[in-house]
């Protein structure tokens, strides 16, 4: 007998209710995640921080906004999952490192959920890899030895595919050392995203 094919609506569900790694998560379980079957847009970030944690809207911070900025997209399109999904790394905020800045991703989502997602998500045209860490899970051996690398190899990745630094503050430095990535890939990526949103 053959086994029935999930419906999104379920996958979602599951995914939200997820508590795999809650021993290790030291505000406890929310998985962030938006989609449609119909989204052409796919963002994978690397994993929720504490403010998107509390409202459990992805990218609900200061670097959601400068995301948009950098996809020309204004609140109410970003956040129509019929046309952006939105499926970070981790999918829970993993905590803070002494040292500085957030745990890396949590190991156990995106090979627990990515595939799966990935058979609704068909009509998707164009994926953003936002962050070393989701450049590392999902670009693999394509990936170059360091996060600039990758970005400005970005060509290489595939047509489908275009890797950006974390749209944190502490890229406001990074982009002014390496102009190239505001003079030519955000046009690219701004043009990209807009045919998108049309069709």
């Amino acid at each position: 007998m053959v086994k029935p094919v999930e419906t999104l609506e379920s996958l979602l569900q599951r995914i939200r209710s997820c508590d795999v790694c809650k021993a290790d998560l030291p505000l406890g379980p929310r998985p962030i995640v938006s989609a449609s079957s119909s989204a052409r847009l796919l963002i994978i970030g690397q994993a929720p921080g504490t403010k998107v944690h509390q409202s459990g809207v992805p990218w609900d911070d200061p670097s959601g906004d400068r995301l948009r900025e950098w996809l020309n997209l204004d609140a109410e399109t970003f956040y129509d999952d019929a046309r952006v999904a939105i499926v970070p790394t981790g999918f829970c905020y993993p905590g803070r490192d002494p040292k500085g800045g957030d745990h890396p991703p949590r190991p156990e989502c995106a090979p627990l959920w990515y595939k799966p997602l990935q058979a609704h998500l068909k009509n998707v045209r164009l994926t953003l890899l936002v962050g070393m860490h989701a450049q590392a899970y999902h670009l693999a051996e394509r990936r170059q030895r360091t996060m600039t690398e990758t970005v400005r190899a970005w060509r290489t990745c595939g047509p489908d595919t275009l890797p950006t630094p974390h749209p944190s503050w502490r890229t406001t430095g990074w982009m002014k050392k390496n102009p190239w990535f505001e003079a030519e890939i955000l046009p690219e990526l701004q043009a990209r995203v807009a045919v998108l949103m049309k069709n």
